[in-house]
């Protein structure tokens, strides 16, 4: 899938992913480079990436390597999702970058790393399990 194909399938499944205007970078099985611009919208008062912002955007990059895997119909579901926010993350855009540390069968866990963009320092760690959902 390519990063547009990607994006806009975050955004169908995420409708926040939306209207933060979350988008794709580049997206692999193991890995993805995802981008939350800065907006009215993900600043809380004082100018900064709000923290429910950048869960969503962390909860949205570690989906984009599952939808590569399998090819747009991942039928995985957050269990756990740990952040720590590390320094402010400023107004400008910030940069998520997730690799998957492990797939099995009905589960995975990922890492996420977060900086502002311009500032290669981390805003925000994260670490999630995933599991998949039982069939209808």
């Amino acid at each position: 899938m390519t990063p547009e194909e990607l994006t806009a399938r975050v955004r169908e499944g995420v409708p926040l992913a939306g209207a933060l205007n979350i988008s794709v970078l580049r997206g692999d099985a193991t890995s993805a480079l995802v981008r939350l611009p800065p907006s009215p919208l993900s600043l809380r008062p004082g100018g900064n990436a709000s923290g429910p912002a950048l869960m969503t955007l962390a909860d949205v990059a570690i989906w984009v390597p599952e939808l590569v895997a399998t090819e747009g119909g991942d039928p995985t579901r957050t269990a756990n999702l740990q952040i720590a926010f590390l320094r402010p993350a400023g107004n400008s855009g910030v940069q998520a970058e997730v690799r998957i540390i492990r797939r099995g069968r009905s589960s995975l866990y990922a890492e996420v790393w977060m900086r502002a963009e311009g500032d290669g320092r981390p805003c925000a760690h994260v670490t999630s399990t995933w599991m998949r959902a039982p069939p209808p």
